[in-house]
């Protein structure tokens, strides 16, 4: 899949599933604050991602991905 593709269908399972408008997920935004996740919504997005892209994020690279860029460019290179 393109990156473009990916981080388009990205945007849209985040923005549909957290209720947040896909036009505030740029590269250089924070996840957490722009989603509005504490740490069980945070397991929801791990489990959404892997849902919708079959990749598994775990606990020790869940703190590597903090922004969306940061987070494109994981599932990216595990598809």
């Amino acid at each position: 899949m393109e990156k473009e593709v990916l981080i388009e269908k990205i945007n849209t399972v985040l923005s549909e599933e957290f209720e947040v408008d896909a036009a505030e997920f740029t590269p250089d935004a924070d996840i957490k604050e722009t989603l509005q996740l504490d740490s069980l919504s945070l397991v929801d997005m791990v489990a959404l991602i892997d849902a919708e892209f079959g990749v598994k994020i775990k606990g020790t690279e869940l703190v590597q991905v903090k922004t969306f860029g940061a987070l494109y460019d994981f599932v990216h290179e595990r598809m």
